[in-house]
């Protein structure tokens, strides 16, 4: 009984910590498209980012990839989001993809519809490297 409640507990703690990941990733997705339709140019988004935050661009950068954000940190991510208390532990249903992210996927598509099996055996190859990068 209670190797099921510590089981229990764990799978809540992981879903909670993926969810602030992906929480705190769609601000950034919104930060960056709001800034980049204003003119602003792409470099040092993630730092400026931070800086909003109020946490280091090396923080930051932990965040997205496997530092699980703490109750007091994600208070603070809330409050310098302007979002209310508890935000980031609200799971969101996928949002629909962004003009950007369509473009991309456009692009993705006919790049592997303009191939034979071995350049759509790198194109996956590449996309796998990059994704295993970005974890």
């Amino acid at each position: 009984m209670a190797s099921n409640c510590v089981a229990s507990r764990t799978q809540q703690v992981s879903n909670t910590t993926l969810t602030r990941r992906q929480n705190a990733l769609a601000l950034f997705q919104d930060y960056a498209e709001k800034a980049l339709a204003s003119g602003t140019s792409p470099k040092g988004l993630e730092q400026s980012f931070a800086a909003t935050l109020q946490i280091s661009p090396s923080m930051w950068s932990q965040i997205k990839s496997s530092r699980p954000i703490g109750d007091k940190l994600a208070r603070q991510i809330e409050s310098a989001s302007s979002k209310p208390s508890g935000w980031l532990d609200e799971v969101r249903k996928e949002s629909v993809p962004s003009a950007v992210e369509t473009a991309f996927l456009e692009l993705a598509l006919a790049a592997w519809r303009s191939t034979n099996s071995a350049g759509r055996k790198a194109l996956r190859e590449h996309m796998k490297a990059i994704v295993a990068n970005a974890i």
